[in-house]
C-alpha cells in the first residue's frame, strides 16, 4: 500500500472521503478509496454539538477509534484547533492518535467563539504551530500534517493575499500540507499552488471546478467536509416526508 504522505505526490489528486462513523467509512473503502478523513463537524453533528470544538476530545476519540478500528486504509483526522488550551495538550492528544494508528491530521488557524469563527493572528498561530510540532519530537515524522488556512471560508476582503502570506510563514514549518477551503476560483488556487511546494488541497464547494480541471491546476488532495452527510440528512428528511404524506414505506424500496 502507498504510504499517506506519498498519496498526495501522485499524479492524480488524492479524494479522501470524509467520515462521521463506521457506516460511512465503510461506504467509502468498500467504493475503493485510498484514504480517508473525519469530518469534525459533521461527527459533532451526529452526537448533537455544534462545530468548533464543542464535544469533548474524548467522545470524539471514542468515535475515531472506533472508524480506525473498522477500516483497513489509512484515516487522517479533522482536530479543529487543537481541542486543547496549550501545546502541550494538543500534542498530547496527536500523539494519541498515532498511538491508535491514525496518519493525519488537520490543524485551523481559525476559531469560534460565541458562534462566530475568527482568523488567528498569523504570528501567534505560527508560534502555536511550533510549539506544538516541537513537542511531538520523534514522533513528528509519523504523521502528516494538514494545516487548515481559512481567510477564504471567512471571506476575507483580502483571502488570496493573506492566504499566500500564511502558506509562505507556515510552510517554514515544514508542515506536510496546506488546505484551504473555500478558494474556489482557478486563477485563486493556481496562484497558491505556484507560490509552495506543499500538497494543496480544496474543499467542496458549489462553484469549485471538476477533479479534472482541479489536476491540471496542480491540487494534491480534494475534500468534500461536511457537504455528504449533510445531504445524506437531507435526503432522510425527503424520503420520511413521503412516509407521513403517503402513509406507506413503500418509498423506502423503490
Amino acid at each position: 500500500m502507498i504510504g499517506f504522505k506519498n498519496l498526495h505526490h501522485e499524479e492524480e489528486p488524492l479524494l479522501l472521503g470524509n467520515v462521521w462513523n463506521v457506516q460511512s467509512a465503510k461506504v467509502y473503502e468498500n467504493l475503493g478509496y485510498k484514504a480517508l478523513a473525519t469530518s469534525s463537524s459533521a461527527v459533532a453533528m451526529s452526537l448533537g454539538y455544534e462545530d468548533g470544538e464543542q464535544m469533548s476530545f474524548e467522545e470524539y476519540f471514542y468515535i475515531i477509534k472506533r472508524i480506525k478500528e473498522s477500516v483497513s486504509i489509512p484515516l487522517s483526522v479533522d482536530l479543529e484547533g487543537g481541542y486543547g488550551s496549550s501545546p502541550q495538550i494538543i500534542a498530547s492528544h496527536i500523539i494519541n492518535l498515532l498511538e491508535i494508528g491514525v496518519v493525519g491530521i488537520n490543524l485551523e488557524d481559525s476559531y469560534i467563539n460565541d458562534g462566530e469563527r475568527k482568523l488567528l493572528d498569523r504570528d501567534v498561530y505560527f508560534e502555536k504551530l511550533s510549539n506544538i510540532l516541537s513537542m511531538l519530537k520523534k514522533r513528528r515524522s509519523e504523521i502528516f500534517i494538514n494545516v487548515r488556512i481559512d481567510p477564504f471560508l471567512l471571506r476575507m476582503e483580502n483571502a488570496l493575499e493573506e492566504t499566500l502570506l500564511r502558506v509562505t510563514l507556515f510552510e517554514k514549518l515544514a508542515i506536510d500540507g496546506v488546505f484551504i477551503p473555500g478558494m474556489t476560483q482557478e486563477a485563486d488556487i493556481k496562484t497558491v499552488i505556484n507560490a509552495t511546494t506543499l500538497p494543496v488541497n480544496v474543499m467542496a464547494m458549489p462553484d469549485l471546478p471538476d477533479f479534472e480541471t482541479l489536476k491540471r491546476a496542480g491540487v494534491k488532495r480534494i475534500t468534500s467536509g461536511a457537504f455528504s452527510n449533510r445531504h445524506i440528512y437531507h435526503e432522510l428528511e425527503k424520503i420520511s416526508d413521503t412516509i407521513i404524506n403517503n402513509k406507506s414505506f413503500s418509498a423506502l424500496f423503490i
